[in-house]
């Protein structure tokens, strides 16, 4: 069909012949077809997922620089060094910025005696770094777990490190127009209060049954699921304003839920804190034990490690997170990059996920110990991109209920099973619409008319994923009840392209950027960096 002359602006010519001797999946020349005439396509558009949309890597920061041995650290001591990285930390604020470096050795911050809360970073552009994740690079150990703090919830301990912006989110407009999905427009009562280059947050909360039964179509809300019955329909997606006319407002990046007016959605203000980054950094825990799942708060939560709340434009990137029970959160932010970083030791009970936040990258994560919970997203994550990771045969991917939607596992490896991914009952289903595995490898052994709607537990629901190139392993991969799936194309055979996501970012930039062709090559997770 290609070679018919399904010529698309932007892509280009090489590729596409490529792909005519490839098994080119349906779904792509269909998206290519909806780009040319302007139409909405199957498929959502995930290229806008990662650091500043994904349009130019991370940068290699290059600005004042504070040692936490000049404010007291000292490597492999046995001592705490919690207040000389404070003191380092309270430098950078003050200069606005700064890398906060750890030399190579061990750092403990959270030793016998310290203090329970996180370690916060609260200004834009700090950058914490050390001289690599390996066994003779920069170690951040959590000697001590972090105790509840609410003792009947087990997943209340407090992060190490907490990466968080504050401040009020008035209610900046009213939407009064429908606004297809894919499009980057909406239009408001009012645009007083909105200015091109700033945040917002587009916003839906409504219990309306009417809507309720759209959201869970082809199903129907269930008694238990209190928090959809109560609250309703919750959506936060974050956006960048790019221009204003008149009551129209245009985004940056692309709407990736229907937005009809009728319900309520507004525009709130988002404050969010700019370029923060952690790097070439080893984190350390100390669980040891044998994991058992909510059998208590140390095992649940005790050593969560790091936690972003409130920042776009940001990222985590070459790291080791080891012996630990969480390793890394993004909450209520947008556009942070999650890369090449290692999962190693003793299970615990979450890698890294997305959590009520939009288009976040998360690539190369390779979970080792195959956490629990592995690598996904919870709560109104949007736009979530899961690029090239891999967790255990045993394992699985996760999708931790709270109203997750339009997710990309893209070239992912690892088991398919049940039970692994979470959320209260009151919180299902586990994702609403848009979930997308592309050319999934599964590495467990294959089972028939796998259940995406269970009948036999209240602990798994899926609006209807979507499959393409899922394959297997060891031959024939797991087979789906078909009424569950919104499509399942060429199963059991990888399609072309080989990534959804590096296929559209081409084909919207013209090219691959240099950050995601080196990624792609190579992984640094554990190698020694230079200061």
């Amino acid at each position: 069909m290609l070679a018919l002359g399904l010529g698309v602006s932007g892509f280009p010519a090489a590729a596409q012949t490529q792909e005519t001797s490839q098994n080119v999946s349906e779904l792509w020349l269909e998206f290519l077809r909806a780009r040319e005439s302007g139409t909405e396509a199957t498929l959502p558009d995930f290229s806008y997922a990662g650091y500043r949309h994904a349009e130019t890597g991370v940068p290699h920061v290059d600005g004042k620089v504070f040692n936490v041995c000049d404010y007291g650290a000292v490597a492999n001591d046995g001592k705490s060094d919690r207040e000389a990285v404070l003191r380092a930390i309270a430098a950078a604020t003050r200069n606005k910025g700064g890398i906060v470096f750890f030399p190579k050795g061990r750092y403990d911050l959270h030793a016998e005696g310290d203090d329970d809360t996180p370690i916060e970073i609260s200004c834009n552009n700090i950058v914490l770094r050390g001289e690599g994740a390996g066994t003779d690079g920069s170690e951040i150990f959590m000697e001590r777990p972090n105790p509840p703090t609410d003792p009947t919830k087990m997943y209340s301990s407090p992060s190490l490190f907490m990466i968080r912006a504050t401040g009020p989110k008035p209610k900046l407009a009213e939407v009064t127009g429908d606004a297809p999905r894919g499009s980057f427009c909406i239009e408001v009562n009012t645009t007083k209060s909105l200015k091109v280059g700033e945040w917002v947050s587009l916003e839906l909360l409504n219990n309306d049954p009417e809507l309720i039964a759209e959201e869970l179509a082809p199903y129907t809300v269930e008694p238990k699921w209190s928090d959809l019955i109560k609250h309703g329909v919750r959506i936060q997606d974050f956006h960048l304003i790019v221009k204003i006319e008149g009551s129209r407002v245009w985004f940056k990046e692309p709407i990736m839920r229907r937005v009809d007016a009728k319900w309520g959605w507004i525009v709130r203000a988002f404050p969010h804190l700019e370029e923060v980054g952690i790097e070439d950094l080893a984190f350390v825990g100390n669980f040891r034990e044998k994991f058992v799942h909510h059998k208590d708060w140390y095992h649940d939560s005790g050593y969560t490690l790091v936690k972003y709340n409130g920042v776009v434009n940001s990222w985590l990137r070459r790291c080791r997170f080891t012996d630990v029970s969480v390793a890394a959160t993004v909450i209520a932010s947008a556009n942070v990059s999650v890369y090449d970083c290692l999962i190693s030791g003793h299970t615990g009970h979450a890698a890294i996920k997305a959590q009520g936040s939009s288009r976040v990258f998360i690539g190369k994560i390779d979970d080792q110990p195959a956490q629990w919970h592995s690598c996904g997203v919870s709560k109104p994550s949007m736009g979530t991109v899961l690029w090239r990771s891999k967790t255990n045969a045993n394992s699985c991917f996760e999708s931790h209920a709270s109203q997750p939607r339009v997710t990309l596992f893209d070239a992912c490896e690892g088991g398919f099973m049940r039970g692994r991914a979470g959320g209260a009952v009151n919180n299902n289903p586990n994702h609403l619409a848009g979930l997308l595995f592309w050319n999934y490898e599964q590495t467990n052994e294959a089972s028939p008319d796998f259940d995406f709607w269970a009948s036999d537990t209240p602990y798994w629901r899926f609006v209807m994923p979507g499959f393409v190139g899922f394959h297997s392993r060891n031959g024939t991969p797991t087979t789906f009840v078909q009424e569950q799936v919104l499509f399942d194309e060429s199963h059991g055979k990888p399609v072309s392209p080989e990534s959804l996501y590096e296929a559209q970012l081409e084909l919207r930039l013209g090219h691959l950027p240099e950050w995601l062709v080196t990624l792609k090559k190579e992984s640094s997770a554990t190698t020694s960096r230079k200061p």
